[in-house]
């Protein structure tokens, strides 16, 4: 006798008439209203469909371990990683976090002990995108980067961070209100001048006609208030900070405190990621929020879901606040 097929999700996805992506949201509760959730789960229970991440990868000799690494002295990407660990611990699977402290060394080091453990996969924050260290991971461990796409492992999967919008959205705020010379704090260190997002916001700023002082800094806020106290110091100093984090921002904030400068009567600075402490701060912080729910969802469907687009996009959201004003002696 043959064994009756197993259902898969396009059929359940057919029976609901869902999207396969709706559908995969649905099944596990992440997306959709409670009444499509339930409504999704009946027929997959009344088709017979099971989906138990662990029971798939022992059978197929996998461990079902997921590595997640990146620069968590960043407090959004502390978050961002805690959300991962969650939401893969809800799949039935198990999950290990690596702080690389903004160094590709580090980064390094962490990819090459993965060729060593049990990993299926990984998810990262990747220091330095533009790297060739990334075509050494072996393929049996699926990469998925969160921010930016890996320049030469273009077969990872990537949860894309449109900067571009953001970037320019931010210059175009600045300069609409009189800035002209704008420091620029990097979470980035000097081996690492390449990142997408620092380049945005050169070329950008050149082609609006403002000057970009770049500042780089490790992601803490103590280092961030060092790298801005070095910029607000210089003989002309910049008008306006951006700061590539809202973790770098704070550092900005103590650095312009530090030297009794007023935010923003003498100091505008614009953040990036709005952490839950972003509108606490006096004055609230200027920045761009993500949706971090979504932005998990896609992470863990790329590293579980073969039926998904390779790349999946996401916009920021521009939140102005307080801590942006016209640029120092404008009426």
């Amino acid at each position: 006798m043959t064994e009756p097929k197993r259902p898969t999700l396009l059929d359940i996805a057919h029976a609901a008439g869902l999207s396969k992506a709706a559908t995969s949201y649905a099944l596990r509760g992440l997306r959709g209203s409670e009444a499509t959730v339930a409504r999704v789960q009946a027929i997959a229970k009344e088709m017979g469909w099971t989906a138990d991440p662990v029971a798939r990868a022992l059978a197929g000799g996998r461990s079902g371990n997921v590595a997640i690494l990146g620069s968590l002295g960043d407090l959004w990407r502390q978050g961002l990683a805690v959300m991962l660990s969650e939401a893969l611990h809800d799949q039935g699977m198990f999950s290990a976090i690596a702080d690389v402290d903004t160094s590709p060394e580090r980064e390094l080091n962490a990819l090459r002990t993965l060729t060593t453990r049990r990993v299926d996969a990984a998810i990262v924050l990747p220091v330095d995108p533009s790297a060739e260290y990334w075509t050494d991971v072996p393929e049996r461990i699926r990469l998925v980067s969160v921010g930016d796409a890996l320049l030469h492992r273009p077969v990872a999967r990537t949860v894309f961070f449109d900067n571009e919008y953001g970037i320019s959205t931010a210059l175009s705020h600045l300069a609409e209100l009189g800035h002209r010379s704008i420091g620029l704090l990097a979470p980035s260190l000097p081996s690492t001048p390449g990142r997408p997002a620092q380049l945005l916001v050169e070329n950008l700023g050149a082609g609006m006609g403002l000057e970009v002082a770049v500042a780089s800094s490790t992601s803490s806020v103590a280092g961030a208030a060092e790298a801005a106290a070095a910029l607000l110091r210089r003989p002309a100093p910049p008008t306006a900070l951006l700061c590539l984090s809202d973790s770098l921002a704070f550092g900005a904030y103590r650095a312009a405190r530090s030297l009794n400068l007023g935010i923003p009567a003498d100091v505008s600075i614009l953040g990036f990621d709005d952490s839950e402490l972003a509108p606490l701060v006096s004055p609230a912080l200027t920045t761009f929020g993500w949706d971090e729910s979504a932005i998990v969802a896609a992470a863990i469907d790329s590293v579980v879901n073969d039926d998904i687009p390779a790349t999946v996009s996401f916009r920021p959201e521009f939140l102005p606040r307080n801590s942006t004003g016209p640029v120092p002696g404008t009426p």
